[in-house]
């Protein structure tokens, strides 16, 4: 190898051998037992002398056997070079779609001429996250007299010459002007609050009470009446009865005279001036000229002795009743049916009962008595409804059954335990289970066996609807679940129990039903020992006397 001519390696001071033509690489890479192994270079490139590794053996020695540290086996450097990961870019109208502020705010109208000095108006400002546009909506008040609805249409405000209103410009407790109104934000929704602390950092004012608005308060008092009552109130008779008619069928029975005959009329009251209106009911071939009114709408007097009926007593609406005779300027009209609104109206307001707004029947101008059914005894054949289907019907049918609630009871029984009530002293302490099905109302007892008590356990009653005392198959009443509670003593059979206990499906059951079973209302009943131990019409129990109670259950 050609010796080279050594200049300091420096910069400025390097140069370069145009006249070399080796450039080998020394050889470093090899194998030894089997391992790839890696020897110390010799020479550089195209047998150069090496002057980085002017170190003694022994010293460069110790520098490749010093232990490596391990956390280095696990570095791997990014490559500087490469480009940073971009995200995705999402326009701001999907980003926030949907996502509105909402807050709650007022702001005051003032009046004129008024003794009110403002009107307040209620507000919701809903601010929309996509664009950063606000609405301002007015919350409807009835009877207001003023319109309400949208304010401020949704649109971008300008808060300056060069900026726009954003979502960082509201917070509660604090005004705002829009178009020359001074709004007021007192309150906001939940998603509102978690927005503006969380995402945009904003620390928000408490919540404001809503200012009491002096003209709906005045209004909403109930204004004193200093005139004098006034009974015949025609105004409120007006508004009240307004296009409410009562309508009634009548005969009047003309066979006295000569070509007398029975003829049907209609007689019309209106509610709203007491008047009365009688029409004839036309028939085809009636032989007569048929006028369409007898009676024109007009008050009608009871006594009929002059031209002057101003001074005579008028009928209304309480004098008229199915049965009873209405004198229409002499001529005596039965009044026999009524219609549906009529029939209503009537037992509604005086208290009358089907059976006295029933319809008069007739056959010939002659009253048609009409008899009741007799239902004949329980012949012993089937259930109580066989035996009646056999009356009501020539060729027998099943009765029907409740197959709704059959599908949503089926498979539910209450079970109860029960002591039987005796005066003979070996029934004394016996103990029963008494199983209700919700599906068919059906009870069937049982006696569980117990050692040394003389009784065979087992079916005490079979499967059946149970009477209750004092009911007959003529007028049947039978048990059904609001009689079974704790504490109850049910007479079946002749035979008294006295339920003591259940089992939990029944505590969860009443409980889930407590509008049919009020005694397992756990809130009414709490209320009932507060109204108890309240001595003192306080709201407050005696303390004392609850836990002495307690101790002596």
């Amino acid at each position: 190898m050609p010796e080279t001519k050594e200049i300091p390696f420096l910069p400025g001071f390097t140069q370069k051998n145009i006249s070399k033509t080796d450039f080998r690489k020394g050889h470093t890479l090899g194998y030894k037992n089997g391992y790839a192994v890696t020897t110390k270079p010799t020479f550089g490139i195209g047998g150069d002398e090496l002057i980085h590794n002017g170190m003694e053996e022994d010293q460069f020695r110790r520098l490749i056997e010093k232990p490596i540290d391990e956390t280095l086996l696990n570095y791997k450097p990014e490559p500087f070079f490469r480009a940073e990961a971009t995200k995705p870019f999402i326009p701001a109208h999907v980003a926030y779609d949907k996502l509105v502020l909402s807050f709650k705010a007022y702001f005051k109208q003032t009046v004129h001429d008024s003794m009110e000095q403002y009107i307040l108006r209620r507000v919701k400002i809903h601010v929309y996250l996509e664009d950063d546009s606000v609405e301002v909506i007015e919350t409807p008040q009835e009877n207001s007299g003023i319109p309400q609805g949208v304010l401020i249409k949704r649109q971008r405000l300008p808060k300056s010459e060069i900026d726009y209103v954003r979502p960082t410009d509201f917070n509660v407790g604090m005004n705002i002007t829009i178009y020359g109104k001074t709004i007021r934000i007192i309150d906001c929704d939940s998603f509102t609050k978690k927005y503006l602390t969380d995402t945009l950092g904003i620390k928000l004012n408490p919540p404001e009470e809503m200012p009491i608005d002096i003209y709906l308060e005045n209004r909403n008092k109930k204004v004193r009446n200093v005139s004098r009552i006034e009974h015949n109130d025609k105004l409120r008779q007006f508004l009240e009865n307004d296009r409410k008619v009562l309508r009634f069928y009548a005969l009047w029975d003309d066979r006295e005279n000569m070509f007398g005959e029975i003829r049907e009329f209609i007689v019309h009251y209106f509610l709203v001036d007491d008047c009365i209106e009688v029409t004839e009911v036309r028939k085809p071939n009636q032989g007569r000229v048929s006028f369409p009114v007898l009676l024109r709408r007009q008050q009608l007097p009871k006594r009929y002795e002059g031209v002057d009926i101003t001074l005579s007593e008028k009928y209304t609406w309480r004098d008229l009743k199915i049965g009873t005779l209405l004198n229409v300027l002499g001529r005596q009209m039965l009044l026999y049916k009524c219609d549906d609104y009529t029939r209503e109206y009537y037992i509604q307001n005086l208290g009358y009962k089907d059976i006295e707004m029933k319809e008069i029947k007739f056959n010939d101008g002659n009253v048609v008595k009409e008899y009741e059914r007799e239902i004949p005894p329980y012949n012993g054949f089937g259930t109580l409804e066989d035996s009646l289907g056999s009356v009501k019907h020539l060729v027998l049918k099943p009765p029907k059954k409740d197959f709704v609630k059959m599908l949503e009871n089926e498979h539910k029984v209450l079970r109860f335990v029960a002591l039987m009530e005796s005066t003979h002293k070996e029934d004394y302490n016996r103990k029963f289970i008494i199983a209700y099905r919700l599906s068919d109302d059906m009870l069937t007892i049982y006696e569980p066996p117990q050692r040394n008590a003389g009784f065979i356990g087992g079916k005490f009653l079979e499967r059946t609807r149970v009477l209750k005392p004092g009911h007959t198959l003529q007028n049947p009443e039978y048990y059904n679940a609001v009689d079974l509670n704790i504490g109850a003593t049910v007479e079946i059979n002749h035979y008294k129990f006295k339920i003591i206990d259940a089992d939990e499906y029944v505590y969860n059951y009443m409980e889930s039903n407590s509008h049919a079973f009020p005694m397992s209302d756990i809130r009414q009943e709490l209320i009932t020992i507060v109204r108890f131990y309240d001595s003192n019409k306080n709201n407050q129990i005696d303390v004392k006397k609850f836990i002495t109670d307690l101790e002596q259950q």
